[in-house]
């Protein structure tokens, strides 16, 4: 007898159809799966064996079991396909009529029957309501994380018996109902707040800065000046996160199999150590995996001692910079992640960290801080819209027990400047100045002439290039939507200027 079930495969943040096809034959017991699967689904032979038994699920014995996941030339991997192939081989050896023609099932099961959580319930939701399927059947744990895509009926399943009881019709599973108040309800607890950063306050307006306006940031200081404090401050000033980018970061989580609370409701802030591999950072793996660019879709990047890391991992940062995503190439196929971050990186000015310290001598050879500065290339920072210096700390400013400005209140600003930028760039595939396109540009960073000038003077005595050319205009953009002005001013282009004398000199 013969059985079709749907399913679907991960690749990338989006899925495929797979159709679990089930055909059971009198013949000596056997039970194999074809159709490109992987180790893990190999052994889903063992688990459904010992699942139907610790159900009390009559195992066909003296039968040919053969399941063909199809197509054939896609790769599988992952226990999610468990759920159908057990259904299937149940419903068969029992005589149960199946209406599953418009439901998608999910699931990987225990020995004793239960059903597990699987990665990738979101993509999994959102594929099927593409598809036209109508009901999902995951496992309970998973059930609020797949009830985000509207339009389907979530049965959450917590074990085989309790699936099959549904499908014939002797104890139904009620749909899970997704509660009103779930999102964004919760208080944002951060982790560090801008009122208790001493001192520092060029740093805070450059960070306040780069929040308005998505842009990157590139901290150089001696150790100790509050570099790292002030990174970790920064999502504290950033605007909520919207619905819709809620969603996107969530459904790299799920893939990726980090989704804790079933919903992110806060903007990620990454932080990989230096030893991190090119893979682990941009992604990537036998099946391709989202690395920590992506991870911080959305959200704060931040790259401690950047001239540590590897070269070739540093440089990698550069598709994504410039368009927001990064397409990882392997033998099981192409894939594109999105990765549109705020990259913060920091440095010391030299391998001992003191090379600008007035208080403190410096120990490198001249040779030893070129090479230390050479780690970072000219494109790369040509990518880094804000550069700025972060000294050291005075210590009236340290024991002054008086709280600077809250992130709350700059937040507030820091959110007006993003409403201002979603009225302009309504209807067009840009949320923030950081991602202007040259047409953009064109349109909305028009100098008037004493701007001009100004803007003139400065790219021919520091030798800029176009791209750092358009990245002071989208700055300098940012800069007046802080201030509230219609235009740029030439205030706006003077205030920009100082976050790039220091590298283009």
């Amino acid at each position: 007898m013969f059985l079709k079930l749907n399913s679907a495969a991960a690749m990338g943040l989006d899925c495929l159809p797979v159709d679990v096809e089930i055909d059971i034959n009198k013949g000596q017991t056997n039970f194999n799966i074809v159709g490109l699967a992987d180790a893990s689904i190999k052994e889903a032979k063992d688990r459904i064996h010992s699942a139907l038994k610790n159900s009390d699920f009559a195992y066909p014995f003296n039968f040919r079991i053969l399941i063909n996941l199809a197509p054939a030339d896609l790769n599988k991997e992952g226990p999610a396909y468990d759920l159908p192939m057990a259904v299937g081989i149940i419903a068969i050896s029992n005589d149960i009529p199946l209406t599953l023609e418009d439901a998608l099932l999910a699931g990987e099961l225990a020995l004793d029957g239960t059903v597990r959580h699987v990665n990738g319930i979101l993509p999994l939701s959102i594929f099927a309501k593409k598809r036209g399927l109508k009901r999902l059947f995951v496992p309970y744990t998973d059930a609020a994380e797949a009830g985000l895509v509207d339009g389907l009926e979530i049965y959450p399943v917590k074990n085989l018996k309790q699936i099959i009881n549904h499908i014939a019709g002797v104890e139904p599973i009620e749909p899970y109902r997704q509660p009103d108040e779930m999102l964004f309800s919760n208080p944002v607890d951060y982790e560090v707040d801008m009122s208790i950063i001493k001192g520092q306050e060029f740093a805070k307006r450059a960070l306040e800065i780069a929040a308005a306006g998505s842009h990157n940031i590139l901290m150089s200081g001696p150790p100790g000046s509050g570099k790292t404090l002030l990174s970790r401050a920064l999502p504290s000033i950033l605007p909520r996160l919207t619905r819709e980018e809620a969603l996107e970061v969530t459904k790299i989580y799920s893939v990726a199999g980090l989704l804790q609370n079933n919903f992110i409701q806060t903007r990620p802030f990454r932080s990989p150590h230096h030893t991190a591999s090119g893979a682990a950072l941009v992604g990537g793996g036998r099946v391709p995996r989202p690395g920590e660019i992506s991870l911080a879709h959305r959200g704060v990047l931040f790259l401690d001692e950047f001239p540590e890391f590897p070269r070739f991992v540093i440089e990698s940062l550069r598709q994504p910079l410039e368009d927001g995503v990064i397409t990882v190439s392997r033998v099981q196929g192409t894939v594109t992640f999105p990765a549109r971050f705020i990259l913060v990186a920091s440095q010391n000015p030299c391998p001992c960290g003191y090379a600008t310290d007035p208080d403190r001598a410096c120990s490198c050879a001249p040779m030893q801080i070129i090479r230390y500065n050479k780690k970072i290339s000219g494109p790369l920072l040509d990518r880094i819209d804000l550069h700025i210096e972060v000294p050291r700390v005075k210590f009236e400013k340290l024991a002054s027990t008086e709280l600077a400005e809250s992130s709350v209140k700059i937040r507030e600003r820091v959110e007006t400047a993003r409403e201002i930028q979603n009225r302009r760039f309504y209807g067009l595939p840009v949320k923030a100045n950081s991602e202007m396109r040259n047409q953009e540009i064109r349109e909305f960073c028009k100098l008037n002439e004493e701007s001009m000038d100004l803007l003139r003077a400065a790219v021919t005595q520091m030798h800029l290039s176009a791209r750092a050319y358009n990245r002071i205009l989208k700055l300098s953009r940012t800069i007046a939507d802080l201030a509230g002005k219609d235009e740029i001013q030439t205030e706006h282009i003077a205030e920009t200027l100082q976050y790039r004398s220091k590298i283009e000199s």
